[in-house]
């Protein structure tokens, strides 16, 4: 079928959707819901035999979905209603969640239903509920994308029809919910640790828990307990990596990112935010992005920055963990990413720097260090486990290692044009050795996203596992076991330094980092493409004013084979 995907913006979601139905052979466009205007003209030039809304904050225009049939996914059960479902769903504790194809209608969420699917939320972890981010990449996204192909299959069947809305129906388990207001987001230190971090985590990425610390209107953001520690609530008791301490009700809490409520101001790691007013508070252990772990055979190298963004100092810790990994005696070395694995170069702490274009130069030298770790380890077998997104920089930093797995819901945009970026991360390197040089053209050049299972095909990853992250992991961690007693291993590992010792030959790594490096140079002190304005639309989430210019143009060629779509997340 022909079928117009219509977004708020081209996020993971949608990105998603977008591979899934082009892998089921249908002929999808992409649209950005600018303007109601936008919308229907959108529809006009497409001439759809469905339009799909999988992440829609605005209204469908009447002219609309009275000329094509509109379905809306929405986040939440069977008869929820309303804009706040997930902020609803973590701040109550609801035990179980869905999401919902309905038809649009003149009465917002309240079209007939095209399905649903329900799943339980995931259970607390050592008391701490998800973070709303959390919750919609992970099982809202998953359901969505399978509602999105059941709506395209029932879409195809002329006997189907779509069930009306019956709040008699013992299906119909959810409800009308106004959406959250200011009021529903503030919290005082004065409340227990467990209910801060459930307020901040409902409204986590966006729009953040409301209150006042070092008596600045903030709002608060990647909040974790705790050690309980007595002390007046509201005070900041210690750093750590970019994280402050704040004593609550009852103990402590973690907060690793802030916004000051002020005109033009953006979110960024706490102590960052806080500045001078935190300067002469003590660091403390108990908070770490960055973890190491270690069997006999294997060591396992996490990190979960938030958002996948990696400033310059966090670059710099993990150049070092893995400079600490592979000194060591084990045979296998997993670098592991968290929710997001990662998207290359911080864009926020960059733009909030004194002198950006020499934080962006600094930032871009400190994550190649830790590219050179992976891709320059002699003496161990490398594992990347990407479990989650990853975009720009952040793809090319898990292509260096011996094995690539990525999680089968993963999305990857390797690609940097739509930031204005010529790219470094030695992806000149590493980016055609996995798959061609022409491929590598593709790739970069047509800035649009891939599935996991493309990635296979086309070499840049080595597997695609299913499952939860945490079951991913697991598995993950067990083929680096096996790695690690593979009887072949030595031949392995001799394999690998020969592959590396003959390309360095050919052409040393430096090279293509001097290379990068010098694009770089004219991208970040030149500005020749635009690196500025797009880097600073990002961080102060500019509306766009018409769908970018790489998706506009795949439209207008949807009838042909592509790879898939879409901005890289740089976060």
């Amino acid at each position: 079928m022909r079928i117009l995907l219509l977004c708020s913006s081209f996020n993971g979601l949608t990105q998603r959707a977008w591979l899934e139905l082009r892998r089921a052979g249908h002929d999808v466009s992409v649209e950005l819901a600018v303007s109601p205007e936008a919308m229907v003209e959108a529809a006009e030039l497409a001439k759809p035999d469905l339009v799909v809304c999988p992440f829609l904050k605005e209204r469908v225009p009447s002219a609309l979905w009275r000329a094509h049939r509109t379905v809306i996914i929405h986040p939440g059960p069977p008869g929820d209603r309303g804009p706040s479902s997930l902020d609803w769903a973590i701040a109550e504790a609801e035990p179980e969640w869905g999401v919902t194809a309905l038809q649009a209608v003149e009465e917002m969420d309240a079209g007939p239903i095209w399905g649903y699917r329900t799943f339980p939320v995931p259970a607390p972890i050592d008391g701490e509920p998800p973070r709303k981010s959390a919750l919609y990449n992970g099982p809202v996204a998953d359901a969505a994308v399978e509602l999105v192909a059941e709506v395209a299959a029932k879409a195809g069947d002329a006997s189907f029809a779509p069930a009306p809305l019956d709040y008699r129906s013992p299906e119909v388990r959810g409800r009308l919910r106004r959406a959250m207001r200011h009021g529903d987001r503030e919290f005082s230190w004065l409340e227990p640790t467990a209910d801060i971090v459930r307020r901040v985590r409902a409204a986590d990425g966006a729009p953040g828990g409301r209150t006042r610390l070092c008596d600045l209107p903030v709002r608060v953001f990647d909040v974790y307990r705790g050690p309980e520690l007595a002390g007046p609530a509201g005070q900041v008791v210690a750093r750590r990596e970019g994280a402050v301490l704040v004593h609550t009700g009852d103990g402590t809490v973690w907060v690793g990112h802030l916004r000051l409520e002020q005109e033009g101001a953006i979110k960024l790691p706490a102590a960052m935010a806080l500045g001078e007013l935190v300067a002469g508070v003590p660091e403390r252990p108990g908070y770490s992005e960055i973890t190491y772990d270690r069997s006999e055979g294997v060591g396992v190298v996490s990190f979960d920055f938030y958002n996948g963004a990696m400033s310059t100092e966090q670059c710099r810790r993990l150049a070092s963990a893995l400079r600490y990994a592979v000194a060591q005696d084990t045979r296998v070395v997993v670098v592991r990413g968290g929710e997001v694995f990662s998207n290359g170069i911080h864009l926020n702490v960059i733009e909030a720097a004194r002198h950006p274009e020499l934080e962006a130069w600094m930032n871009i030298n400190a994550i190649n260090a830790v590219c050179r770790e992976i891709v320059g380890c002699m003496g161990q077998l490398v594992v990347t486990s990407i479990g989650g997104n990853a975009g720009a920089g952040g793809v090319m930093m898990g292509l260096g290692a011996d094995r690539v797995i990525v999680r089968d819901s993963v999305v990857l945009n390797p690609h940097y044009r739509t930031m204005g970026l010529f790219g470094s991360e030695y992806w000149t390197y590493v980016l055609p050795r996995r798959v061609g040089a022409e491929r590598a053209r593709q790739l970069t050049g047509q800035a649009l996203p891939i599935g996991a299972a493309e990635a296979v095909e086309y070499g840049l990853a080595d597997r695609s596992l299913p499952g939860p992250r945490l079951d991913f992991e697991r598995r993950v961690l067990e083929y680096a076991e096996r790695l690690a007693a593979d009887p072949g291993y030595d031949r392995l590992l001799a394999g690998r330094r020969q592959v590396r010792e003959v390309d360095e030959r050919r052409k040393p790594l430096d090279a293509y980092r001097a290379e990068e490096l010098a694009e770089m140079s004219r991208d970040m002190f030149d500005d020749r493409n635009g690196f500025r304005q797009a880097r600073r639309a990002f961080v102060h989430k500019a509306r766009a004013q018409a769908t970018p210019e790489h998706l506009a143009r795949h439209r207008e060629l949807s009838g042909a084979s592509a790879t898939a779509g879409a901005d890289a997340s740089h976060m």
